[in-house]
């Protein structure tokens, strides 16, 4: 029997009528002003680059009134793969911490062995009190220090000796001290090493192109390599010469920005309203929440969902990221697995195929969004390290190390953060950015910045 093909673009056709025939007006009309509300076409894109790089700037010149805080991290000696002996890092990232532990065997053994144990930090922790939290921390380190097997050996008359990831707002004022501006990505501890930093140490012990580091997970943030010239705050009080890592803190940026009503509602329920626009827009914990929240006014307005909004649909935030990342790799003709997402998470039984698709629009146009204008952030950094060192970042190879579970996860992410990238610096200059994934680079890289920086470190 004569098999029939049918072309690729014939079914997509078919299936196009086929939502037109599910979904009512109502329904798309609330999904296309939502697109039209998150475009972040190369114009935006090119005022968004334009005003970080403006208020890197200010932020260098001096602190307060503007969206970049532009803090000092005091690290000013980066690993140089000569470091040895065992040493240990803690990395408080979001919902999780992490400790680790690292045997570095200097130029020869690089890094030899790693072992790590990761501890989720328990609700009621994150709105207690700093003593709770750290002492929780503290507890968790200590048994895993006491677990060190024989494979780690730290040498004869040495302390051991921790890089500390702290992966929030925090002036430093040496490189092991400082205090903490605010809580971010849902914690509200009183009382009380940024990510990224760690993150660039890690790279640039294996790679000593990289320049700029950024996180893409919970939360974001992004830090780079600056010229001490380059920074009017702190002259006077160091060297006018050499380099310092500046962690940006960019999620604070807010200028310019593709906001919808929903990304207006979530930031005036959220714990910090007016702040972290930036980061509510392209990090991994806002994302689903968005996309819910306009589910959520379809079924109020009785156009979708049979008229009645479900009761797990009320609920915020249960519509998390990977949710969003599973629903647009769903490749299955009738989108099974979109179906039972919206069954299970949202309670949303009997989904028609239009709101399937739908709802996978609706998915596409927020990690669209986060990830071009993350692509657009990232160039911003560049262009302006660029034009402070007359052109020589984008005349050779610059590589700007990523971390975090929303850049490694979500393929359409990453995608979309190479489009801007190419879009807004032109085929030929985006070839010598290089975008590399950096696994786990904040927790190795802080354990990189304790050799790097150790009171050992004439012996390596």
């Amino acid at each position: 029997m004569a098999a029939l093909m049918i072309p690729a673009n014939t079914l997509a056709a078919k299936r196009r009528m086929r939502v037109r025939s599910s979904a009512s007006r109502k329904d798309h009309a609330i999904v296309k002003e939502f697109r039209e509300g998150c475009a972040a076409p190369l114009p935006v894109l090119r005022r968004v680059a334009e005003g970080i790089a403006a208020d890197m700037r200010k932020g260098l010149n001096s602190d307060g009134g503007h969206s970049l805080p532009m803090i000092p991290t005091f690290v000013n000696t980066l690993p140089s793969g000569n470091e040895e002996g065992l040493f240990y890092a803690l990395d408080l990232g979001g919902t999780n911490f992490r400790v680790l532990r690292v045997q570095l065997g200097g130029k020869d053994g690089r890094v030899i062995d790693t072992e790590f144990e990761q501890v989720a930090i328990p609700q009621d922790l994150m709105f207690g009190t700093s003593e709770e939290l750290f002492d929780f921390i503290a507890s968790r380190l200590g048994t895993f220090v006491q677990k060190e097997s024989g494979k780690f050996h730290l040498p004869s008359g040495r302390l051991r000796e921790i890089g500390f990831t702290f992966s929030f707002p925090v002036k430093q004022t040496s490189i092991d001290s400082g205090i903490l501006i605010k809580w971010t990505k849902g914690f509200a501890v009183s009382g009380t090493v940024n990510d990224t930093v760690g993150t660039l140490a890690g790279a640039r012990y294996w790679d000593d192109d990289a320049m700029v580091a950024v996180i893409l997970g919970t939360g974001t943030n992004a830090c780079y390599v600056e010229r001490m010239d380059c920074i009017p705050k702190l002259q006077g009080h160091l060297p006018a010469n050499g380099d310092m890592i500046i962690n940006t803190e960019w999620g604070a940026f807010h200028d310019s920005l593709p906001l919808t009503e929903f990304d207006k509602a979530l930031d005036a329920a959220s714990i910090n309203p007016g702040e972290q626009i930036l980061e509510k827009t392209i990090s991994g914990m806002y994302l689903g929440e968005v996309a819910r929240r306009v589910f959520l006014k379809m079924a109020e307005s009785g156009a979708m969902f049979g008229g009645s909004a479900p009761d797990k649909l009320s609920t915020p935030f249960v519509l998390r990221t990977p949710h969003l990342c599973a629903m647009q790799q769903d490749q299955s003709s009738d989108l099974k697995l979109v179906g039972k997402i919206l069954s299970d998470t949202l309670g949303v039984d009997d989904s028609s195929l239009g709101i399937r698709e739908m709802a996978i629009d609706i998915c596409d146009a927020i990690v669209k969004r986060g990830g071009r204008l993350a692509g657009a952030g990232i160039v911003g950094i560049l262009q302006k390290m660029d034009a402070d060192s007359k052109g020589t970042i984008f005349r050779k190879r610059t590589v700007v190390a990523m971390d975090g579970g929303l850049y490694e996860n979500y393929p359409h992410y990453r995608k979309y953060i190479k489009e801007a990238v190419i879009g807004l610096l032109g085929s030929e200059i985006s070839k010598n950015v290089v975008i590399e994934h950096s696994k786990d680079g904040s927790g190795i890289g802080a354990a990189l910045l304790a050799a790097a920086n150790s009171k050992y470190a004439r012996e390596f």
